[in-house]
């Protein structure tokens, strides 16, 4: 999850992503990722089941709910998406983030079994990861 300290913007393990009110094209690039990153976080590893490293988000919650909740949350991480196009993604980095969230959709909407596969899959931490990397070259 992204972090706020100080004025600097963390990634997950506390790498520097930005700073915030850096002024130009970047402060933007940075604040936009970490909203995402906190986006993507809750859909995909909000919280950890006890006793284990194995973390969940509403992703896997929610679809559990037939057809409505992978709905829901696909259209939420296709936002993620539009706004990562937003910020400079081109159309190899989009196309492969829509993949994700395509299968993640798809094989998150059979009943349970997508839910335990939501758990694992991740795609829009991935998404994030995807993103992240294009934006540090």
């Amino acid at each position: 999850m992204t972090a706020i300290h100080q004025g600097e913007i963390l990634n997950r393990t506390g790498a520097r992503v930005g700073t915030i009110g850096q002024g130009g094209h970047g402060g933007h690039t940075a604040n936009v990722l970490a909203e995402l990153d906190l986006l993507a976080a809750l859909l995909d590893s909000r919280w950890r089941i006890p006793g284990t490293s194995i973390r969940f988000g509403l992703d896997a919650l929610v679809g559990l709910v037939p057809v409505l909740g992978d709905a829901a949350t696909g259209i939420v991480s296709a936002y993620i998406v539009l706004r990562a196009r937003n910020v400079g993604a081109g159309n190899g980095l989009v196309a492969r983030m829509l993949g994700n969230v395509l299968l993640d959709t798809l094989v998150g909407s059979v009943p349970i079994l997508g839910s335990i596969f939501d758990v694992y899959f991740k795609a829009n931490n991935r998404n994030i990861t995807l993103l992240r990397r294009h934006i540090n070259k």
